[in-house]
């Protein structure tokens, strides 16, 4: 058994292919028309027939059941990016109390995206604002080994 992706349906194809390319870089890998595949593992598929695979017409779009979650390198660039754009946020960018920045918003059919900093990237701005590794773990509730892991990684590259 193999992860292969997450399928969503999607009102209107174009748009959608538009808004994944525009806001989050992914590129369409495979396009049949009511399916379309994009780079990350993100899957669209036409609402009608997604009706018609699930036999049902009872699909709802909007239900803040669950998210895509992406991971940022840059979150202050970013967001730049998203304010430059007509976006429908759940929230404008904020600090988890681990010190995680994390942005959430809808797509066009209201499904969540959250972009989240990543946690290296955690790591790497404590540090820089001047805390030391140990300070770092506590700051964040991880163990000490992850973030000199972290940092040996950063310094390798």
């Amino acid at each position: 058994m193999k992860y292969v992706g997450t399928l969503i349906a999607v009102s209107n194809m174009a748009i959608s292919k538009q808004f994944y390319n525009d806001i989050l870089g992914l590129k369409v890998v495979n396009d049949f028309g009511a399916n379309v595949t994009l780079d990350g593992g993100i899957i669209l598929q036409t609402l009608d027939t997604w009706k018609s695979f699930i036999k049902t017409d009872k699909v709802i779009l909007s239900n803040n059941a669950g998210e895509l979650y992406f991971e940022e390198d840059d979150m202050d660039a970013f967001c730049n990016h998203l304010k430059s754009l007509e976006i429908c946020y759940v929230h404008e960018l904020f600090e988890h109390r681990w010190g995680q920045r994390v942005v959430r918003f809808y797509d066009p059919d209201k499904h969540i995206i959250e972009v989240g900093e990543k946690l290296d990237a955690v790591v790497l701005r404590f540090i820089k604002q001047g805390l030391s590794a140990e300070e770092t773990a506590v700051r964040m509730d991880v163990p000490l080994d992850d973030v000199v892991s972290c940092l040996k990684e950063h310094e390798e590259s």
